[in-house]
C-alpha cells in the first residue's frame, strides 16, 4: 500500500496551523510547509511565521530554507515535498503538508508543466513597462491575449501577470491553451486534503484585521514595519524581489518609502490580505477532492481525524 500523507489547506487566518500542531499531539506526524514566504530567513512576523515554541514541538521543513534574494519555484517546492514525504513515511510518521500556497499544491498534485523558461530581457521590458501603465494596464494587456488566465489573477499581482505576460509571448500562444489539457499525474502516496474555509466570510475578515494589526505592532519601532526596516538595511534587497512583494511587506515598504502613511499601511495591508484570501478560495473551489471542514466551527482537529480513522477501516 501507498503510505498516507495529508494535506490541510485554507485562507490566510483559517487556522491552519493551530489545527497541524493538534493533529501532530494525537498521531506522530512531521509538517511540511506549502507557504511561499515561510521558505525566507528573516522574515517571521508579516508571514506569521510558527513560533521557536511550535517549530521545537514538532519537526517542520521548508520553512526558513533561503535568503529573501532568492526565488523558490514550484518545482523545487514539489521534488523536495516527495522527498520529504518518503522520508518521513519511512520514519513511521504522517507528513502534514499544511499552507495556503495553492499554486504548490496544483504543481504537487498534477505535475508540472511544459512551459518555456524565464528570459531576463523580456522579464525586464515588461517591468519597464509596467512602470509606465501600472500593473492593472498590464493586466488588461494580458486580458487582450489571454482572457482566461486574467480572470483568474488580481490585477496587481504583479509576479504572475509579469509570469504569463512572458510565457505567451515567448510561447506565441495563451498561458492558458499550454495548460489545458494536463492529466493528474499518480502520486506515490496517497493524499486526503482537507480544507478549511469559512461558513462566514466576514468573520474571516473580522480575523484578518485582529492579525494584521498584531503583525503592525503599536509602533514602528516593532512589527512588520520594524522587520522590513532592518531588511531593506540590509541593502542587497528591493521591492521587485518575489520576497518583498509578499503581502504586509509590500506595503510596508512603500510605507517606509513615505509613499503612504501608517493608516494607509494598515488599510492597504488588509485589504491586500483579503484579496489573497479571496484567491486562495477561488483555488480550493477548483479542487473537487477536498474535504470541507468550517474553519469557524470550533477545533477542526478532531474532524479531520475522525475523517482518517474512518478512511483506515
Amino acid at each position: 500500500m501507498k503510505p498516507r500523507a495529508v494535506a490541510i489547506m485554507g485562507p490566510t487566518a483559517s487556522g491552519k496551523t493551530a489545527a497541524a500542531l493538534a493533529i501532530a499531539r494525537e498521531t506522530p506526524a512531521e509538517i511540511i510547509s506549502v507557504d511561499s514566504a515561510l521558505v525566507y530567513r528573516g522574515m517571521d512576523i508579516g508571514t506569521a511565521k510558527p513560533s521557536a515554541e511550535e517549530l521545537a514541538s514538532v519537526p517542520h521543513h521548508l520553512i526558513d530554507i533561503i535568503d529573501p534574494t532568492e526565488s523558490y519555484s514550484v518545482a523545487q517546492f514539489r521534488a523536495e515535498t516527495l522527498r520529504l514525504v518518503a522520508d518521513i513515511s519511512a520514519r513511521g510518521k504522517l507528513p502534514l503538508l499544511v499552507g495556503g500556497t495553492m499554486m504548490y499544491f496544483k504543481g504537487l498534485t498534477d505535475g508540472l508543466d511544459d512551459l518555456p523558461g524565464a528570459d531576463p530581457q523580456l522579464r525586464a521590458e515588461i517591468e519597464a513597462e509596467a512602470a509606465r501603465i501600472g500593473w492593472p494596464g498590464m493586466h488588461e494587456k494580458l486580458r487582450a491575449l489571454d482572457p482566461v488566465t486574467a480572470d483568474r489573477l488580481a490585477p496587481n499581482d504583479a509576479q504572475r501577470i509579469n509570469r504569463a505576460l512572458e510565457i505567451t509571448q515567448l510561447a506565441g500562444r495563451p498561458m492558458s491553451e499550454l495548460l489545458s489539457g494536463r492529466g493528474k499525474l499518480d502520486l506515490p502516496f496517497d493524499l486526503v486534503s482537507f480544507a478549511l474555509e469559512p461558513s462566514d466570510r466576514s468573520v474571516l475578515h473580522a480575523r484578518i484585521a485582529t492579525r494584521f494589526d498584531q503583525m503592525l505592532g503599536r509602533s514602528d519601532d516593532s512589527g512588520i514595519v520594524a522587520e522590513v526596516a532592518g531588511l531593506r538595511a540590509r541593502g542587497d534587497l528591493h521591492p521587485g524581489l518575489p520576497s518583498m512583494r509578499c503581502v504586509g511587506y509590500r506595503q510596508a515598504w512603500d510605507y517606509l518609502d513615505g509613499t503612504i502613511d501608517r493608516a494607509a499601511l494598515r488599510e492597504t495591508g488588509i485589504i491586500a490580505t483579503r484579496q489573497l484570501a479571496k484567491r486562495q478560495l477561488t483555488w480550493l473551489r477548483s479542487m473537487p477532492e477536498r474535504i470541507v471542514i468550517d474553519c469557524l466551527a470550533g477545533d477542526p482537529a478532531p474532524a479531520m481525524l475522525k475523517q482518517l480513522a474512518a478512511k483506515q477501516r
